[in-house]
């Protein structure tokens, strides 16, 4: 997880974590996951599933795209960050985690906007609101929310230092070079003529989406 996504968690979804529920997570980073590490509650029973796990202690392993290893209506709420951009028939994965969500619980998605291109073993998606809505539409779903924007971005507002849409620099751990980067462009601020020197720092634009099973 990349700081665009748990800042997005943080600010639109963690409200919906609550005490003793059942919580399924689609291709979390590892157990327990960084999402799971944020929400911090030790009351929630956290599942996971894979297809192709590289890591030790997964709830459930699935051998199929679409179709789970999971009975219906079995989870409070279904959380999945950086993982639908890999799925190619997305129509038929939102089915499948509409089939094993409990009739008014809850599905968290987050997906990027500005990466670029990262096959996992394909990448087929970029996702923006609207996109979310006609989705859930499909599936009928209630869409409850969903925002892009880059929470990274305000990290450096007041530095003088430019930002662009692409990967979370945290993701390129530039941390070093992102203080030299900021000590330039803040020099260099004060120089009209060289103010096209500046250098940029890649953010990311990433989709947090919640919906709502009502039927």
């Amino acid at each position: 997880m990349h700081l665009n996504s748990e800042l997005l968690l943080r600010k639109y979804a963690l409200s919906y974590f609550k005490d003793n529920m059942k919580v399924l997570e689609i291709g979390p980073s590892g157990v327990p996951s960084a999402y799971q590490r944020v929400v911090n509650n030790n009351t929630i029973v956290w599942h996971t599933l894979d297809i192709a796990p590289n890591y030790s202690g997964i709830t459930y392993v699935a051998t199929e795209e679409y179709s789970y290893p999971i009975e219906s209506e079995s989870y409070d709420l279904i959380i999945s960050g950086q993982v639908i951009e890999h799925v190619k028939q997305i129509w038929l994965w939102m089915a499948e985690l509409k089939r094993i969500l409990k009739l008014n619980g809850t599905i968290i998605i987050v997906n990027p906007i500005s990466w670029p291109y990262h096959a996992f073993p394909v990448d087929c998606w970029r996702i923006f609101p609207d996109g979310m809505r006609a989705l859930c539409d499909h599936v009928q779903l209630e869409l409850v929310l969903s925002e892009f924007e880059s929470l990274e971005a305000e990290h450096f507002v007041n530095t003088y230092t430019p930002t662009i849409p692409g990967q979370s620099y945290t993701f390129l751990d530039l941390s070093k070079r992102i203080m030299l980067i900021k000590f330039w462009n803040a020099m260099i601020h004060i120089i009209p003529i060289v103010k096209k020197l500046k250098v940029p720092v890649e953010v990311a634009y990433d989709t947090l989406s919640i919906a709502t099973k009502r039927n």
